[in-house]
């Protein structure tokens, strides 16, 4: 939270502050980076809104968006959909796998990232356990050892989609 009245525009621009000399003005190759991010991330009707203004989803847009304005090759990317309604996450999502750069994404939420990955790499007690594509990869018997709970996986045309039950009573 900051005190001072930024616009997205501003917010998105503070990606380009490593590409400058110290207090330098931006320069012709900065406002194109920040066009260029703004537009890939649909916030061009946003540009001169207030950052304060803003709701959680265009928040997130916002910064992927302050971090593309720095051209980069590779994104990663820390639960980027935490705090979000579901409309946001599969927005926010389907974004990132859309975009130009390799990303790396760390999220809790197994049917968002078989979805949107391409790769998942399944982590328990800070350990590798499994990698490879979502259907190759996510399986009843997995969650249940990793995350110590009871699970579907389905598996279609469509895609691969984990219905988690509930706990046996008594158990």
């Amino acid at each position: 939270a900051t005190d001072t009245d930024l616009t997205v525009r501003d917010v998105v621009g503070l990606g380009r502050v490593p590409h400058r000399r110290a207090w330098a003005a931006p320069g012709a190759a900065d406002r194109e980076a920040v066009r260029a991010a703004l537009e890939r991330t649909g916030l061009v009707p946003f540009a001169d809104r207030l950052w304060h203004t803003l709701s959680g989803g265009e928040r997130q847009r916002a910064q992927i968006a302050r971090a593309l304005a720095q051209e980069p090759r590779h994104l990663l990317l820390d639960e980027p959909t935490n705090h979000l309604d579901v409309q946001h996450q599969l927005e926010l999502m389907s974004l990132v796998s859309g975009l130009p750069v390799t990303c790396v994404v760390a999220l809790h939420d197994l049917n968002l990232a078989a979805m949107f990955c391409d790769e998942v790499v399944v982590l328990r007690a800070g350990r590798a356990v499994v990698s490879g594509a979502p259907g190759e990869v996510l399986s009843e018997g997995l969650i249940a050892e990793v995350y110590g709970v009871r699970a579907r996986v389905v598996a279609d045309g469509g895609g691969t989609f984990v219905r988690f039950l509930a706990p046996e009573a008594g158990g």
